[in-house]
């Protein structure tokens, strides 16, 4: 039953901006790990499992990412959709349409949770159901997937990471799927290599405008009391009369969901932290304000976020700088740039630009000499120009490389098979919420927070 853990994803092809460049040039950098990962035997894809050895999944949040992540997860060779969990009548509709009609289909998650042949749960309610629920799954055996940010609220951390360790069986991963890219997989080992040498600044950009990307998400014409179970969407939130738009558009409300910080920074730290080994920033400010999307929302659409890192064992003391714009009419740009002493990279999922400084020839070496003829008669010095290496390097995924999201499954599963483990569990989770939770209580809170990374705790 169990399969091997090994890593035999389509690997990077390293790409030179400009000029060419040998083998020799920066050998531990282009050669060791992109040599290894192509040597690598089969693809994920290829895997076979027979229908006694399938992991059978249940979603609980039927919206439009927890059926993007589905629709994903069940990709992954050895996993089989069997039931499906939403508030709203019309997405359970829906779910038996996509992915058949014989999925079991209920309201209330508890019902999915007693499920005995029910090995694993995703998670993609709003955000403020995502503590309750992990914490059910797993008290009842389930691994779990659950949609970042792992909690609503930093007090509700350590419930989870609780509940991890107390269930020791269940694998429980939190889906910033970013995380198992070949992107972060390969800045992690050129900052290791030195690629650019001592890391001293990071920072991070996310923009959207289209309106979906904005949260205005569609409104199902049948929205009413009858369709939609409201007072348990209510169960642990202020009761009000029935709003669609609290529902549907939960994100706009935070109540619900943690807007612009929760959404999208958490993606940029749990980027960061894989890369550099951090346990997060210990001084967190913010600014913003809603300048655009004036909807009745309660949350900012432009956020700035500043941060201090302190020295630990892994990396040296940095800075960070996020945003994020809900008003960018050029058609959005999304990244994470990690700067040092000896150049930079710029880290996507499925690509790393890494930018070195240019060598400056030392006018007291002998080769450099050597690059300058004289002739004694005229006094005249020709000076040559010197070879420069290149100043951009660019590895991009192989072609047929399937993408962190799959990955990230993958990863979830195959630990489920072998007692392994993921990259994003919930101690990681926990520290890659806490720093964008913070951020909104520092702009709402119009102060600095202090946070304690190793300890877990807010300083006050």
């Amino acid at each position: 039953m169990p399969r091997s853990n090994q890593d035999s994803r389509r690997g990077f092809i390293s790409k030179i901006a400009k000029g060419v460049v040998g083998a020799s040039l920066f050998p531990s950098i282009i050669t060791a790990a992109d040599k290894k990962r192509n040597l690598e035997s089969l693809s994920r894809s290829n895997e076979k499992y027979s229908a006694n050895d399938q992991i059978q999944v249940a979603l609980i949040g039927a919206g439009g990412m927890g059926t993007a992540d589905t629709n994903t997860a069940i990709t992954v060779p050895g996993a089989k959709l069997i039931a499906a969990c939403d508030l709203y009548d019309g997405r359970l509709a829906g779910a038996k349409k996509k992915w058949g009609s014989d999925i079991y289909t209920t309201r209330d998650y508890r019902e999915i949770l007693e499920r005995k042949d029910v090995d694993a749960v995703i998670i993609a309610t709003p955000d403020f159901w995502h503590r309750e629920i992990s914490v059910a799954a797993m008290n009842k055996g389930k691994s779990v997937y659950c949609e970042k940010p792992m909690v609503h609220d930093i007090t509700e951390g350590p419930a989870v990471v609780e509940a991890q360790q107390k269930n020791g069986k269940v694998v429980f991963q939190v889906g910033s799927q970013g995380m198992s890219s070949l992107g972060n997989e390969k800045a992690r080992q050129l900052l290791k290599d030195g690629a650019i040498g001592k890391l001293n600044y990071a920072e991070g950009f996310w923009a959207r405008m289209s309106p979906t990307g904005a949260w205005q998400y569609p409104i199902p014409a049948d929205a009413s009391p009858k369709t939609v179970d409201w007072d348990a969407y209510l169960a642990h939130a202020p009761k009000r009369e029935f709003d669609p738009l609290r529902f549907f558009r939960w994100r706009n409300y935070r109540d619900y969901g943690t807007g612009v910080s929760g959404d999208l920074f958490v993606h940029l730290f749990s980027s960061l932290h894989f890369v550099t080994g951090s346990i997060g920033p210990n001084k967190i400010m913010a600014t913003g304000g809603l300048r655009y999307w004036k909807d009745g929302r309660e949350v900012p659409d432009i956020m700035l976020g500043m941060f201090d890192y302190p020295e630990t064992a892994a990396h040296p003391a940095f800075n960070l700088s996020l945003r994020v714009n809900f008003v960018d009419g050029t058609g959005g740009t999304n990244y994470l740039r990690m700067v040092g002493s000896e150049g930079s990279m710029t880290v996507e999922w499925d690509k790393v630009t890494l930018y070195r400084n240019k060598h400056e020839v030392d006018a007291n070496d002998p080769l450099a000499q050597g690059n300058k003829t004289a002739d004694a008669s005229k006094q005249y010095v020709y000076e040559r120009k010197d070879m420069l290496p290149p100043d951009k390097l660019e590895y991009v995924a192989e072609e047929g490389y399937k993408g962190a999201h799959f990955d990230h499954f993958y990863n979830l599963f195959n630990a489920m098979r072998t007692g392994g483990k993921v990259h994003e569990d919930a101690l990681f989770g926990y520290r890659a919420a806490a720093p964008a939770l913070l951020c909104n209580d520092s702009y709402f809170q119009n102060k600095i927070m202090q946070w304690d990374p190793q300890q877990l705790k807010q300083i006050k």
